[in-house]
């Protein structure tokens, strides 16, 4: 079975133990989790399950709204069952909860990509005011997010080695070959038919753009979280995770972000169209 039939199988596993409550919402049952995430006794997965909570707790998150203290009815053998002290655990819980486990293990590291790109998919319905944004003001907006993460994605690079412009050039473009299937930044700035002073991600549609900000947090991310050192690693690890975000759209059916259309409109001239009708608008007050 090759490494990507393994990730699809442990995320329709995650999908399959999901639970609903009455009012719809959705959650997860630790004991259950804990075994699907490998660990054989509840006990060891108690650990990972408090260090998800001081996460959780250091984010500004209520923790009682995120790790429900209840009991799960679990088999003791011949049929029968008895109640358990457990948790029921939001999306977000799991997903503090598998950036906390064991990377080594390959279902751990399924996880957190399954987890992170379902908590960023949910904040992102829920955000009614995004939501009731037309194309190009989700466009803007997008392209405001990249430029603040790809200053934490740089500080996290150069923490794992990667210090010249060169250098960074290079990490990211392993990135860009990771998510586009091969292309670099010059492959897709070529695909776009782009003149030579124009910015691949200031003429890209929102779609591409939200692939193209998750690739940035979870590279920064990973970096963090496993201390990457050395420039080698640090590249490799950005292709990987550019590659698993491939991976994701290709399972749930999106299209490919090279196949993406390509706005009509810079981001750069629509930056100006916006600000000339605001200074407009307000010397019309």
């Amino acid at each position: 079975m090759s490494d990507k039939d393994i990730e699809k199988r442990h995320h329709q596993t995650f999908e399959n133990i999901k639970q609903q409550g009455n009012d719809g919402s959705e959650f997860w049952l630790a004991r259950q989790l804990g075994k699907i995430l490998d660990y054989a006794e509840y006990r060891n997965f108690l650990p990972v399950i408090e260090k998800a909570k001081k996460a959780c707790a250091n984010s500004g998150q209520p923790i009682e709204n995120h790790f429900v203290e209840m009991h799960e009815m679990v088999s003791i053998g011949s049929g029968a069952e008895r109640q358990m002290e457990s948790y029921a655990l939001s999306r977000y819980a799991c997903y503090l909860i598998v950036q906390n486990g064991d990377p080594s293990k390959p279902v751990i590291a399924n996880g957190q990509t399954y987890f992170a790109i379902q908590t960023r998919r949910q904040e992102l319905a829920d955000d009614e005011t995004f939501q009731r944004l037309k194309e190009d003001e989700k466009r803007l907006f997008l392209r405001n997010e990249m430029k603040e993460h790809n200053k934490k994605l740089v500080e996290a690079a150069q923490q794992a080695g990667v210090e010249s412009n060169l250098d960074f050039a290079i990490f990211q473009n392993h990135g860009y070959k990771g998510l586009y299937g091969g292309l670099d930044a010059k492959g897709i700035h070529a695909r776009k038919g782009l003149k030579k002073s124009q910015q691949i991600l200031d003429n890209m549609g929102s779609t591409e753009l939200a692939a193209n900000l998750f690739r940035a947090t979870q590279a920064e991310e990973k970096l963090r979280r496993e201390n990457i050192q050395g420039k080698t690693k640090a590249n490799t690890t950005h292709f990987e995770v550019g590659k698993k975000v491939r991976q994701t759209i290709e399972e749930l059916g999106g299209t490919m972000p090279e196949y993406l259309p390509t706005p009509e409109e810079d981001l750069k001239r629509l930056e100006k169209r916006v600000q000339k009708k605001l200074g407009g608008n307000n010397n019309d007050q």
